[in-house]
């Protein structure tokens, strides 16, 4: 009886310890993103950092191991929720129910993109482009690679219900992503547009879709005939 109330103590403070590191390292994104925003990644300091977070830098330094890595981070968090398609996604089983999936995935991925925090990882990440290209790895894989897997994911289970036959599924999902974000991103990066309204966002959607489900129905989008 003892060994097992000593086994239930180790495991309770070990829980214990593991929920205080993960609100530690909560923190310390929050506060890693907020100097990157307000001073840039360069003339942001890990000490900025650690005093915005209520840690000692021995503390940051031992759940992150860099500043750079500290960035990282901060892009999956914030960009890796947004862009993953929920478990519940019902696959269309005919084209009025992929229409429809199509244009609801399309509002939610221009909603989610547009998002300024979302728009400000994008300006981080092209300022460090040139001296950190892992940052923009990172980037693309939490953010271009998520969302257009996702889409590919609804494309297949059209597929597998007989629509979308001999279409080339990653040839479709890039038409659709072109079509629906055109210059969004970079005009938002840049300054130089506002965040579209929700009319806007429907409209992207519904002309993406309506283009690409036209096309399907020709050659552009077909697999090549194999011989």
């Amino acid at each position: 009886m003892a060994k097992e109330r000593d086994k239930q103590t180790e495991a309770a403070r070990g829980n214990g310890a593991a929920a205080a590191d993960e609100t530690v390292r909560d923190r310390i994104l929050a506060a890693a993103f907020a100097c990157f925003r307000e001073k840039g990644f360069g003339r942001a300091s890990t000490l900025d950092i650690a005093t915005r977070a209520r840690v000692s830098k021995r503390e940051l330094y031992s759940l992150f191991g860099s500043k750079q890595q500290m960035l990282i981070a901060c892009i999956s968090e914030r960009t890796q929720q947004r862009m993953r398609l929920p478990a519940d996604w019902p696959a269309p089983r005919d084209r009025k129910a992929l229409e429809a999936c199509l244009y609801e995935f399309g509002c939610v991925m221009v909603r989610e993109i547009s998002d300024p925090n979302v728009i400000a990882v994008f300006r981080i990440a092209i300022s460090e482009a040139d001296h950190s290209p892992e940052v923009a790895r990172a980037l693309n894989t939490y953010g271009r690679q998520q969302s257009f897997g996702a889409l590919r994911e609804i494309l297949a289970g059209a597929q597998a219900s007989g629509l979308l036959a001999g279409v080339d599924l990653d040839r479709f999902a890039g038409y659709f992503m072109s079509l629906l974000m055109g210059d969004v991103v970079m005009g938002l990066a840049l300054g130089l547009r506002k965040r579209p309204t929700a009319k806007e966002i429907e409209q992207r959607a519904r002309g993406a879709t309506q283009a690409c489900l036209a096309l399907a129905q020709g050659p552009v989008l077909k697999l090549p005939a194999t011989p």
